[in-house]
């Protein structure tokens, strides 16, 4: 991932042999096969956030969010590592082709494990999770085969990969106190492989390529938040219909989603990609952070609608009961701590963490990747505070739409400073 290719020549159109793909490759987008692959990776992801919406809601925040991290981890790695994979040898071959589609039939099952390892079973987890990677092994062999200049580190590759397989499998076996601690252990063995197999020789990934390919999934996890805001307004319209709170729902979601959006492609990752190969595992590494914490935005909305349609139904009910006027929202709130739970500043709280996890990840990788004199870590600062004021509002008694569409302020600020700084001072925010 971080080495000057040794020889990249572009491939013919149907090559017998795999062969490194060249860096400079004008026009390089992702295939059609990728994004066929992306699609069967969204079913996964929208399983982990709604397992961790549904565990929250049960009042079992702490297992909810060990069984999400695991289980999105996982699927960012297995993404990940066939995304660079493919950047560096996809040669669009029949044998390519077949090898992806199992690792497709790898993501579905694993997928059917997700709510297992919210509860402590992985064995479907596992099963889909080795299809997945060892698929990946015969294409490191191809590429061994069919590249002799880097045939060592794609069998450092392979090697590697194989063994945490072996590990992952044998796990199913030990004492269930063992589990999640040897899982710590085991993706830490995963994270060390590619570090260790590029030491043999750097693969020809193509940087405006992977920069592509990392911002395509961030749009596909930032869906799980249209997902969690469609839920909302829809839960909502077909409970109330048409009220105040269900407008600010709605407006607040879009924003939030929008502005997360606009914030990522503020980042110049393929030409800091380009001129700096070398800062590649930072950069590719870091983005979990981003990743999960936009899923978790989206569980976090789904536990706000649940919030807000229990608490009218309780105040509604308690209204019924006592023959009183319509509930104020701050009755409505009260009534939804009470009667389910999950208060509204619970809820708004989780929204806001999430949120200002990927601000801070999202700074944390542009600061490293561009090395630019603007580094912005008053600013994330300064947005961060501004996020604290949702959840702060609704511990004042503000009622939760509002405390949700003040969540919009911090991205608001950091994208209006850096519009305004890319038209005045364009020099402060080219890569270095």
């Amino acid at each position: 991932m971080t080495d000057t290719p040794i020889s990249a020549a572009a491939p013919l159109a149907r090559p017998r042999r795999v062969r490194g793909r060249d860096i400079h490759e004008a026009h390089r987008a992702a295939t059609p096969l990728e994004l066929l692959l992306d699609l069967s990776f969204v079913v996964a992801i929208a399983l982990a956030a709604s397992q961790l919406h549904h565990g929250v809601m049960a009042h079992h925040t702490g297992l909810a969010l060990a069984g999400f991290v695991a289980a999105f981890v996982a699927i960012w790695w297995a993404w990940m590592n066939y995304t660079w994979f493919a950047s560096a040898y996809d040669d669009d071959s029949a044998v390519f082709r077949l090898l992806t589609m199992l690792q497709m039939g790898g993501v579905l099952v694993f997928a059917t494990g997700v709510p297992g390892l919210f509860s402590g079973d992985f064995r479907a987890g596992v099963l889909g999770y080795a299809i997945m990677r060892l698929a990946l092994v015969a294409q490191w062999l191809l590429a061994a085969r069919g590249d002799p200049a880097r045939a060592a580190t794609c069998r450092r590759y392979a090697l590697g990969i194989t063994a945490v397989q072996v590990l992952w499998i044998a796990r199913l076996g030990f004492p269930p106190e063992w589990l999640w601690p040897t899982f710590v252990l085991f993706m830490l063995l995963e994270l060390a492989v590619p570090p260790w197999a590029e030491r043999a020789g750097g693969t020809p990934w193509h940087a405006h390529h992977i920069a592509e390919r990392y911002s395509g999934l961030l749009i596909i996890t930032l869906g799980e938040v249209v997902l969690g805001a469609a839920n909302a307004v829809a839960g909502m319209w077909q409970t109330f219909g048409w009220t105040l709170n269900l407008a600010l729902v709605g407006l607040g979601s879009t924003a939030l989603v929008f502005a997360l959006w606009w914030m990522y492609f503020l980042l110049p990752s393929g030409e800091a990609l380009h001129r700096h190969r070398e800062r590649s595992f930072a950069w590719g590494y870091g983005h979990v952070l981003v990743f999960v914490s936009a899923a978790a935005i989206g569980a976090g909305l789904e536990v706000v609608a649940d919030v807000l349609k229990a608490g009218k139904e309780a105040a509604a009910q308690a209204v019924a009961t006592a023959g009183q006027a319509a509930p104020s929202a701050t009755q409505a709130a009260h009534a939804a701590n009470a009667a389910h739970g999950v208060s509204p500043l619970y809820a708004i709280t989780m929204v806001a963490l999430a949120q200002g996890m990927f601000m801070v990840s999202l700074w944390a990788v542009y600061s490293h990747t561009t090395r630019a004199q603007a580094r912005q870590g008053w600013l994330t600062l300064a947005c961060v505070a501004c996020v604290a004021l949702g959840p702060l509002a609704v511990w004042l008694g503000a009622p939760l739409p509002w405390g949700l569409l003040l969540l919009t302020l911090g991205p608001a600020v950091a994208i209006v400073y850096n519009e305004h700084g890319r038209r005045h001072c364009e020099d402060h925010f080219q890569v270095r």
